[in-house]
């Protein structure tokens, strides 16, 4: 098992004050968070890194255990290591407070943590039953297996138009012949879910069980969805093309004036900042909108007109 310093993850010294544990992870948890960084696997092995480092540190208990396990690694490494690998065992099996001896069972992380790939197996191992995981006692104290299971989980399908989805929104969910009132907030995308904590059947540890909310948007014939941001197409007449113009584009807030440069062309894009979706975790902020010119052809022309087109194609 590969040991990890949780102190040179989140950029801090040993001796670092809570206050400063808080304010260098709160930095870098932003810098690396997965809304900032889509679809980069790195920033997100970094993000789970630090939210480990950070479990840890700002628990007085599990940092006073992290720092003893530190102390003893480094004065291995010290010693030239001897012995070949470092006893974890002492850590894996011993008790954070030196009495009853505990073993972690480390078992698929996905079922342990709920799907969402959970800490690493060395944080399992050392603070298996500190952070709540699947453990059992063993030792002339401890005959009895304790085992927390994780709760099953309930899921709703729910679907939203896409201002709903803009706006926030609400739903009446019965559940147990009980009528809840949900609210689905702004920025929710397909696969986005809400969850309604201790509303569902009793679980195997005496706790009602979660039910979550599972969010489809709808397609809408007026806007594209792409992550935060929205396409549109908007129609303008030929001569608003060639001379410009002031134009209403649509938004999911309403119409807006669009100032058409002369000689657009068809299929160009207007960027419309912060028209955009919402941001789910930061609802004040939003996407764009994207607005892509069409331009209408005439299929008619008064003899006036086609003597103006004839004049302009000679000239």
């Amino acid at each position: 098992m590969e040991y990890k310093d949780y102190y040179k993850i989140l950029g801090v010294d040993r001796k670092a004050k809570p206050e400063e544990i808080k304010k260098a992870y709160r930095k870098l948890a932003m810098k690396y968070h997965p809304d900032r960084n889509p679809g980069d696997k790195s920033s997100e092995e970094k993000f789970k890194d630090i939210n480990e480092a950070n479990d840890v540190l700002s628990d007085p208990e599990k940092r006073e255990r992290y720092d003893q396990l530190g102390s003893s690694y480094n004065q291995w490494q010290r010693t030239g290591q001897p012995g070949g690998s470092f006893n974890w065992e002492d850590w894996v099996t011993q008790s954070p407070r030196g009495g009853t001896r505990t073993r972690v069972e480390v078992g698929n992380m996905e079922d342990l943590f709920g799907g969402d790939g959970g800490f690493s197996d060395f944080f399992n191992a050392i603070f298996g039953q500190m952070g709540g995981r699947s453990v059992y006692g063993s030792g002339p104290n401890v005959q009895r297996r304790q085992q927390t299971r994780p709760q099953p989980k309930y899921e709703q399908p729910v679907t939203i138009t896409l201002h709903e989805a803009y706006n926030g929104a609400s739903r009446m969910i019965e559940i147990n012949d009980q009528r809840y009132e949900i609210k689905i907030p702004k920025g929710a995308k397909t696969g986005t879910k809400v969850r309604m904590s201790g509303v569902g059947p009793m679980g195997p540890d005496g706790r009602k069980a979660d039910v979550y909310l599972v969010i489809n948007v709808a397609p809408n014939s007026d806007f594209e969805r792409k992550d935060d941001d929205l396409y549109t197409d908007l129609s303008i007449d030929l001569y608003t093309a060639v001379l410009g113009g002031q134009v209403a584009a649509p938004t999911p807030a309403g119409n807006v004036l669009l100032t058409v440069p002369a000689g657009t062309q068809p299929g160009q894009t207007f960027r419309l900042a912060r028209r955009g979706m919402p941001k789910l975790r930061s609802p004040k902020i939003s996407g764009d909108l994207f607005v892509r010119i069409k331009v209408q052809i005439p299929k008619k022309l008064t003899s006036k007109q086609k003597e103006l087109f004839e004049q302009i194609r000679n000239n």
